[in-house]
């Protein structure tokens, strides 16, 4: 891994994010949201924790508090963003999902006004509108009545993983390391999942539902590391712009896998909602000086 450059890290980790999409997407046919949340933060908190103990890390830490508020909005948005997962066509759903570049824009326009600041960046609302405009153009043709609910999810998960990243943020100040963030919020996706599964009751394993999980927590580990690794090496930036190739991957695999309808509708609202984050990202980072660490906050997605 060491030997990839961070544009290659940054393919293969979306590649392996759309890939865990297809793993949700499949497991939902045999476990509840929950249960899916519970098995992806088991197997991503062992997986942590023998790589920790391996590098002679510490997984104690001084600030418990802001994990567990970043643990309550991260297991929150991965739960919607699993639920709507398994009630929208895959593309719908990770476009929705990365929608969080452009949740963050709408956040500082809104904290520039709160605090009485005398201008707002123009073009950071011309982000958000346009962002939303191919939301519409992206759900207009391919939501059914059925799937109210899974857009909702989908909408508000990428709301909620706005706020992880920008919580993630604050435990990077404080001097929190990223395999520290990731251990606690696989154990809040844990504890959680495991109370929402316990409410829906246990399902039996097969062979073919137990490697769904596997795979799912597996993929979503991989990929982190390959993200975090890659924003420790390359262009911020550059690493933002080629994470959005994940909303690609998954149209592919919807096309191949599970049939979804792609027309030119939804494909201009993609560019769109595309268009819009990589905007959003270039203008955060030229109005903090602390935006790179916003930008790594995304290693920590999923």
């Amino acid at each position: 891994m060491n030997r990839l450059s961070a544009p290659w890290l940054m393919l293969g980790a979306s590649f392996l994010f759309a890939s865990m999409g297809v793993c949700v997407k499949l497991a939902s046919a045999h476990y509840s949201t929950g249960e899916i949340v519970f098995y992806r933060g088991m197997v991503g908190l062992i997986f942590i924790w023998c790589l920790t103990r391996w590098r002679g890390g510490e997984l104690r830490t001084p600030v418990p508090a802001m994990h567990l508020w970043r643990s309550i909005s991260g297991v929150a948005a991965l739960s919607l963003w699993f639920y709507a997962i398994g009630t929208l066509p895959l593309p719908t759903a990770i476009t929705l999902n990365y929608m969080s570049s452009i949740w963050m824009a709408l956040f500082l326009i809104g904290g520039a006004i709160m605090l009485g600041a005398a201008k707002v960046d123009g073009r950071l609302v011309l982000t958000v509108l346009v962002g939303f405009a191919g939301v519409a153009l992206v759900l207009q043709p391919t939501l059914e009545p059925q799937q109210f609910k899974g857009a909702l999810a989908g909408l508000f998960s990428g709301m909620l993983s706005a706020l992880a990243y920008l919580q993630v943020t604050a435990l990077g100040r404080a001097g929190e390391p990223e395999y520290r963030v990731v251990f606690y919020f696989s154990l809040g996706s844990l504890s959680v999942g495991l109370v929402l599964a316990l409410a829906g009751g246990l399902h039996a394993h097969t062979w073919a539902g137990a490697g769904l999980l596997l795979a799912t927590g597996l993929l979503a580990t991989t990929a982190q590391i390959l993200m975090t690794r890659a924003y420790a090496i390359g262009r911020t930036l550059s690493n933002a712009s080629l994470q959005y190739m994940g909303i690609a991957f998954s149209f592919v695999y919807g096309a191949l896998l599970f049939d979804d309808k792609i027309n030119a509708l939804s494909l201009i609202g993609v560019v769109l909602i595309v268009a819009a984050g990589i905007a959003a990202t270039l203008l955060r980072q030229q109005a903090s000086p602390h935006a790179k660490d916003c930008a790594k906050d995304s290693t920590l997605e999923a």
